[in-house]
């Protein structure tokens, strides 16, 4: 063992032993020292004992002192190891439970979404089946009405062929009468006044079949149309309104349905009517073109009856549906569709055919009445 690896309390040095063997210096006062080579081997022996003693405490120190802090590492970064374990456990967990409430809060969103879905189509359905049903009443009250009218003007046709023979020459004579009148104001040449005897006509006809309405010719002068039409029950109850205009002129003005849309907003009515001897040249009897409907005099009573027939279903529809605007804009875009135009034609097609039957009828009944008078 050399003196570099003594402790640092170990003082002996290679220049301070003796220079020759058997001899020591005095670290006092520098003086050689003879030794014995027994005691020298002696005290060698004891400083190396003692300097491994050190050696060995210092290395146990050490040791220690190194299981010591191979301790404390061990524990600290268990002691880490844990907090960062808790640490992420929670932040997973703090995570997990916002994942899990986002993914609540959507599950509750497609539930309300799938409700709201599930509404709008039951909506849908009702909607639907009320229209079918609608479709169906008015099919049916159409169908009613047809039959009434086919019935009463058979009555009327059976009641009028028992007075016909009594009433035939005042009848003859009242319409000779009015077919002079009529001439007279036609050879007039006034276009003015030809059309007054169109309007007077038209508003004889209304008051004479449907003694209910209220007819109201529209004063000289004033816009909105020639006659206005205020349909009512037999109780006296307002379903709406229709507004009539007679033109005579020879020639169809595309003109007039503008016109009469703007005294239709005016007058607030729900149907607009032109009555004009000139149709357009695709139109034979009546149309409904560009909302306003057009016909001849001899199709206005059979156009008014199916147009007064869906004002009275629309008031209907109004008093017991009050509030609730859903169906009244239902009922109203029935009475503008396709379907009520096609049914309107089916009631004026049928009610064309019943007139050309009491025509033949009428006919056959003056052919007879002059058999007679020869």
């Amino acid at each position: 063992m050399n003196a570099e690896a003594l402790p640092d309390n170990v003082t002996a040095c290679a220049h301070e032993q003796a220079p020759v063997a058997g001899a020591i210096r005095c670290p006092a006062c520098g003086a050689e020292i003879a030794l014995e080579e027994a005691v020298t081997r002696q005290v060698r022996e004891s400083v190396t004992k003692e300097f491994q003693a050190r050696l060995a405490a210092l290395r146990q120190k050490e040791k220690a002192l190194n299981e010591e802090i191979e301790r404390r590492v061990e524990t600290e970064f268990a002691r880490r190891k844990t907090e960062l374990k808790q640490q992420a456990e929670q932040s997973v967990a703090a995570r997990l439970a916002e994942l899990q409430l986002q993914l609540q809060e959507k599950a509750q969103k497609l539930l309300e979404a799938q409700k709201v879905e599930l509404a709008m189509r039951r909506k849908q359905r009702e909607l639907e089946e009320k229209q079918q049903t609608l479709e169906l009443e008015v099919a049916r009250k159409l169908d009613e009405e047809r039959d009434k009218i086919r019935a009463v003007a058979r009555q009327q046709a059976a009641e009028q062929e028992r007075l016909r023979i009594a009433e035939k020459d005042k009848l003859i004579g009242d319409l000779q009468k009015q077919i002079s009148e009529l001439k007279q104001k036609a050879e007039q040449g006034s276009q003015q006044l030809q059309g007054e005897v169109l309007e007077l006509e038209l508003e004889d006809f209304l008051r004479k079949h449907f003694p209910h309405d209220e007819i109201q010719p529209v004063s000289k002068g004033v816009r909105g149309a020639d006659i206005l039409q205020q349909v009512r029950t037999s109780s006296g109850e307002a379903c709406g309104r229709i507004i009539w205009e007679t033109k005579r002129a020879r020639h169809w003005s595309n003109d007039w349905i503008a016109k009469l849309k703007a005294d239709q907003r005016a007058r607030a009515a729900e149907v607009a009517v032109i009555v004009a001897e000139a149709l357009p040249g695709n139109v034979q009897f009546f149309d409904l073109i560009d909302g306003i409907w057009v016909s001849r005099l001899s199709m206005a009573i059979g156009l008014a009856t199916a147009l007064r027939q869906g004002l009275l279903e629309l008031g209907q529809a109004r008093r017991a549906q009050k509030g609730r605007n859903d169906k009244m804009s239902l009922m109203y875009d029935y009475l503008c569709s396709v379907e009520f135009r096609h049914t309107v034609q089916a009631i004026v097609e049928s009610w064309i055919e019943l007139k050309g039957d009491l025509d033949a009828e009428k006919r056959a009944m003056e052919r007879q009445w002059k058999k007679r008078e020869q």
